[in-house]
């Protein structure tokens, strides 16, 4: 919780800081790749920096963890804070990493806003960054212990053992340990990093979902070639799609991620949402549902362009039939002569029946989720009750009311 003095200090300077706030994450980055631009090519996701969401991201971040300290002094904002620490463990950040980041992330305060950065303000900024960085440094630390690694000690080589080319732009892989120790466990749901040496021999990291049920040593994640393999959007599932081949090694982190399914009974109705590579966590909860034998409810609901481009699609209609109340139901951009049973257009959740205590899991791009949520809590499910998974930097605060 923020000191009295720093609370008063930093709501006076929310409004200043946060209107400035894409001025000095940008700023930051510059600083900081400049003073560690190995940070850049080993590290940080080029493509997104190249976008620019990123620093949308970080500046997302800082505001709603401000907001929140002065708001709500007493309740930290450990749902945020557990979702970046997931992230940050399965890229190996460790704590050394943070003063260097407050070194250049204060210096960028100072720049921006000038003459207003006064001590009493530089006091007040930095506490509430420490507050933020060693939350997320003691989360970090516990999901290391859980898999038995040191803070930065998540990568493990893992072998390639087969490859499956599920649609023409995606591509499953299947992995094994390659030092013969026992696969870490994991939740259906959660993503391991995969980190690749480029040709320019940047090390750069993606995540992708597990798409197998927890228990089996051998692990199935599934890539998309993101924009054709063109500039950093798409140079590691590029290299994934057209270097990667059986009996390759690739270096693997463990399991992380904190979107995964509620155990606690067998008879909670479900719903899992998605659109596009999406699916890909929806099929290991599927799978997990049925190695469980899920009893109560269970409706799938996919949206991609066309039944060819839907990835997945076989194992997600065999997984629904084993349950004991499963329903799947897909829609499509453009409709094909041989699924005539699909949908054309946009998902319309007021054609399913969605009971009112469901828990939900959405997976596919953002303006997808955002109206599929819209959708789900004008029927009456509750905020709390639906849960999400961003590929790539989380721009989506709002889904945390």
């Amino acid at each position: 919780m923020l000191s009295p003095k720093s609370a008063e200090t930093v709501r006076a300077t929310l409004p200043a800081v946060g209107e400035a706030i894409g001025t000095i994450t940008d700023l930051f980055y510059r600083r900081l790749f400049e003073a560690h631009p190995e940070l850049l090519r080993h590290l940080f996701n080029r493509g997104n920096q190249a976008a620019g969401t990123q620093r949308q991201a970080l500046a997302g971040a800082l505001a709603a963890f401000a907001t929140a300290l002065v708001e709500q002094p007493g309740v930290r904002p450990d749902a945020m804070l557990g979702r970046i620490a997931h992230k940050h463990a399965s890229l190996a950040v460790t704590p050394a990493q943070y003063p260097i980041v407050h070194r250049h992330l204060s210096a960028a305060i100072a720049e921006v806003l000038g003459d207003a950065v006064t001590e009493e303000v530089a006091a007040a900024w930095d506490e509430v960054y420490w507050l933020m960085a060693n939350a997320l440094i003691e989360i970090e630390r516990r999901l290391y212990a859980e898999q038995g690694a040191l803070a930065g000690g998540t990568w493990r080589p893992w072998t390639v053992v087969a490859r499956v080319q599920e649609t023409p732009d995606v591509v499953t892989f299947r992995i094994r340990p390659a030092d013969d120790r026992p696969a870490p466990a994991f939740r259906a749901g959660q993503y391991v990093s995969v980190q690749v040496e480029l040709a320019d021999g940047a090390r750069q990291i993606r995540q992708y979902s597990l798409t197998n049920a927890p228990g089996s040593t051998v692990r199935s994640f599934t890539v998309k070639r993101a924009q054709e393999g063109r500039g950093p959007a798409g140079e590691v599932s590029g290299h994934l799609h057209d270097r990667v081949r059986v009996g390759d090694v690739l270096s693997v982190s463990a399991p992380y991620g904190d979107v995964v399914l509620d155990t606690a009974s067998s008879d909670t109705p479900l719903l899992l949402v998605s659109a596009g590579i999406g699916c890909t966590p929806m099929v290991a909860m599927l799978e997990d549902l049925v190695d469980r034998g899920h009893q109560g409810p269970v409706t799938v609901v996919h949206a991609d362009r066309s039944a060819t481009a839907h990835a997945l699609r076989p194992d997600q209609e065999r997984l629904v039939t084993k349950l004991a109340d499963g329903t799947a139901h897909f829609w499509y951009e453009r409709a094909e002569a041989d699924r005539p049973e699909a949908r054309t257009g946009r998902v319309d959740l007021s054609t399913i029946a969605v009971p009112e205590d469901a828990h939900v899991y959405l997976c596919g791009p953002l303006p997808f989720m955002r109206t599929v949520r819209a959708q789900l809590l004008d029927r009456g499910v509750r905020p709390a009750a639906v849960h999400y998974e961003v590929f790539g930097p989380d721009l989506w605060l709002a889904a945390q009311d």
